[in-house]
């Protein structure tokens, strides 16, 4: 069986375990490594039985995946950055993926921007230190890095949604398809959890792991991504993250942004 993730710390951290066989399973889980936009636009095909996919995403999905209550990337003071040279007029903005939930949010909370272009992640700073695009939506480890850059936030996104919501971010989610019947789900939600907790009991297996797909970032950078991003709603989405999805979910809809589905969001 497949599973596709990013290559970023907090995913490597957490997976680990699963995918080099340290969680016993009847069957094997096989890595694919790729970007965040990648695997949301594969969702779309049902290309893979397990992904890592954007909140935003999956609400595009909703048919074909159902999201495990474990694995994903949700909390506060985790939020995508509006970054830009400092006293630049925001005509065009790049984000990293029309379906990330950076995307989303941008449109959300600035729906009066109407020149947005999707670039990957990490091509953004460079856009905008070349003037190709005046402003952008910086996420992993792009946003602990802007300033050395000589860009300063425009809008931190995060603090945008728990500010007008009250709850915490959904940002990213596990999804299993649903076509893998419920015995199946709920094994490999346990493996996913199980994974994580095994990482928790033992983080040095998994550093050099970590490390060969980080290459470009310092140990300091890396421990401070998966701090950020790895949280108690990754060991279980919770009912306050749970709420925090609907929520997201009712505004993309009520703003006519993603498919009207009456799908359920969450394994049970």
């Amino acid at each position: 069986m497949k599973l596709g993730y990013s290559f970023c710390p907090n995913d490597t951290f957490i997976f680990h375990a699963l995918t080099h066989g340290l969680v016993k399973l009847d069957f094997r889980v096989e890595e694919v490594l790729e970007d965040v936009e990648t695997l949301n636009q594969w969702a779309a095909q049902g290309r893979l039985e397990l992904t890592k996919v954007s909140y935003h995403a999956f609400f595009h999905v909703l048919p074909q995946y159902v999201a495990l209550r474990s694995g994903g990337a949700l909390g506060r003071g985790v939020g995508p950055l509006l970054v830009a040279k400092p006293g630049s007029r925001l005509c065009t903005v790049a984000t990293p993926g029309p379906w990330t939930t950076a995307h989303l949010l941008l449109q959300l909370a600035r729906p009066e921007l109407d020149r947005v272009v999707s670039l990957r992640y990490d091509a953004i700073i460079p856009a905008i230190l070349a003037d190709e695009v005046d402003g952008g939506v910086l996420i992993h480890e792009s946003r602990f890095a802007y300033e050395d850059y000589g860009l300063e936030a425009v809008l931190d996104l995060g603090q945008w949604w728990e500010g007008h919501t009250g709850l915490p971010l959904p940002l990213g989610v596990i999804l299993a398809r649903r076509d893998l019947g419920s015995s199946r789900l709920m094994q490999i939600q346990d493996a996913v959890r199980a994974s994580l907790n095994l990482a928790y009991q033992q983080p040095q297996r998994s550093r050099a792991y970590i490390a060969q797909h980080a290459a470009e970032l310092s140990a300091s950078v890396i421990e401070h991504h998966i701090a950020t991003y790895v949280n108690k709603f990754s060991l279980d989405v919770g009912n306050e993250g749970e709420q925090a999805v609907r929520e997201l979910w009712r505004q993309a809809r009520q703003a006519k942004l993603v498919p009207e589905f009456e799908h359920s969001l969450f394994v049970s």
